[in-house]
């Protein structure tokens, strides 16, 4: 990443906002995903020296929260509900369906950087099931040809 990049000073900002504060880190992170997409090592390192904690603290709490990425992602985040209501009514095919049209699996980028795959536990949707996430947009009840329309919907 060019240092030179707005995003640092924005970053610098961030981190000036956080040293206010009790317990700053994870809002902070937040904050610095949000800016970056992600979080590389050179990021977490100017938070750790910003807030005057140790670069292992900062990596601990990235590594230990799922919604904390240190991977760049795609343009959009398909997140596949795995849960036990979205498991039992066809998870499973929801991720085969994806991998067949997206040509990735879970916690892979397509080629063209449009979408990120990745399962998570629970979306919350159980009532849907099978259900996932584009970005915050909830689908449910997928099929083959709904989540072909839905993923149309996100090409450029």
């Amino acid at each position: 990443m060019v240092k030179t990049d707005a995003r640092w000073e924005a970053l610098d900002q961030i981190i000036a906002r956080g040293r206010g504060v009790n317990g700053p880190l994870i809002q902070v992170l937040h904050e610095a995903q949000d800016l970056f997409g992600y979080l590389p090592d050179e990021v977490q390192l100017r938070i750790a020296e910003g807030l005057g904690i140790a670069p292992s603290r900062v990596r601990g709490v990235v590594t230990f929260y799922n919604f904390f990425r240190t991977e760049k992602t795609g343009q959009h985040m398909i997140s596949v509900c795995t849960g036990t209501a979205c498991h039992v009514k066809g998870a499973e095919g929801v991720l085969n369906t994806l991998h067949e049209l997206l040509g990735v699996g879970p916690g892979e980028t397509t080629e063209d950087g449009a979408f990120t795959l990745e399962t998570v536990r629970c979306i919350g949707a159980c009532g849907l099931s099978p259900a996932m996430m584009v970005d915050e947009e909830v689908y449910g009840k997928l099929d083959r040809k709904k989540i072909t329309e839905i993923l149309a919907t996100y090409r450029p």
